[in-house]
């Protein structure tokens, strides 16, 4: 057998934080209540809330009502090119119809059939259709511009769509977080927040203790490791109900000794060396269905002696089959 008195009961406590800043509007649970993973632990003034995500949603129908705006101003443009192409069609046939005029006046005139007045005119209508041609042209390079710009705006407002949106479904996920839940099942215990106080976004609201994950960190000496296996059969002995015993089950071995993870770990390069005996922390779980296995909470004190004749050797170690074959 291997023992010791070195031993605490634990569990992963959950600390649950507020995840948004507000006002405490309710407590649902009381100290020491048992609570379902889901389950309402607060809840935070949302008024703030709620109309954050109403100026969201204005946000989102006001930048959809300007794509749509935008659509048709883009149609509206598009028809005006088709105009002003069509004009330009209407220009160039006029054009070389003051073109054909004139070179008739021309011959005309040289034959003494016309005269110079008519030539005069002919030759002013040619001019003037030749700019017109040229001014639809230009008509026709403005409302094609027109368009790219519409088209670069309706593209940054559907930017702003998008925009919008995200700011929307940030504004519902900090509303949704108003309600605190519990991440976990387990015991409600040192609550902070009461109704009416103030929480910032990470301040504590409660933690939650997980009693059906309650397991034993004990501390075995180094010179006691050899005997001890994973599978090995525990009995364990609650210093708070001396006569109750229970049985668990050596479940790891910590992959080093407790002093390594300790917030200053000693360091024998310098100075004098006192060689200590070190600890190793070896986990032991008792199952749920363990009778009296209800009562146990962490930071309790409890005493183990594990049955070294359990268990399996770790592969490798001296006296296992893997070394001895070696």
């Amino acid at each position: 057998m291997a023992s010791t008195d070195d031993a605490y009961v634990s569990a992963d406590i959950t600390t649950v934080l507020s995840k948004v800043s507000g006002y405490v509007a309710s407590i649902e649970v009381a100290d020491n209540q048992h609570v379902d993973a889901g389950q309402v632990i607060a809840r935070i003034d949302d008024g703030d809330y709620r109309l954050a995500v109403q100026s969201a949603k204005d946000n989102v129908a006001s930048a959809e009502a300007t794509v749509e705006r935008i659509a048709r101003q883009i149609i509206a443009s598009q028809a005006s090119v088709e105009q002003a192409r069509a004009s330009v069609e209407a220009a160039e046939a006029r054009d070389i119809e003051a073109k054909a005029s004139y070179e008739r006046q021309v011959k005309l005139t040289a034959g003494k059939v016309s005269s110079q007045a008519s030539l005069d005119t002919a030759l002013a209508n040619m001019r003037d259709a030749s700019a017109t041609v040229a001014s639809s042209k230009a008509a026709v390079s403005v409302a094609e511009a027109n368009v790219a710009v519409l088209e670069s705006q309706k593209k940054e407002a559907e930017r702003a769509i998008a925009s919008a949106r995200t700011a929307l479904e940030k504004a519902e996920r900090d509303l949704d977080f108003t309600v605190v839940r519990a991440p976990v099942s387990g015991v409600v215990g040192n609550r902070a927040a009461q109704v009416g106080s103030l929480l910032q976004t990470g301040s504590r609201v409660a933690s939650i203790v997980p009693l059906a994950d309650a397991r034993i960190d004990a501390n075995f000496k180094e010179t006691q490791l050899d005997a001890i296996q994973p599978g090995a059969s525990v009995k364990v002995t609650v210093d708070a109900y001396p006569e109750l015993e229970l049985h668990g089950t050596v479940k790891s071995l910590s992959p080093a000794t407790g002093s390594v993870f300790s917030l200053l770990p000693s360091e024998n390069a310098t100075g004098n060396f006192t060689k200590v005996v070190q600890r190793v922390p070896v986990r032991i779980s008792v199952p749920v269905s363990e009778e009296g296995a209800s009562v146990l909470r962490p930071g309790m004190s409890v005493v183990v002696e594990v049955d070294t004749r359990t268990g399996t050797r770790i592969t490798g170690l001296p006296g296992s089959k893997t070394a001895s074959a070696r």
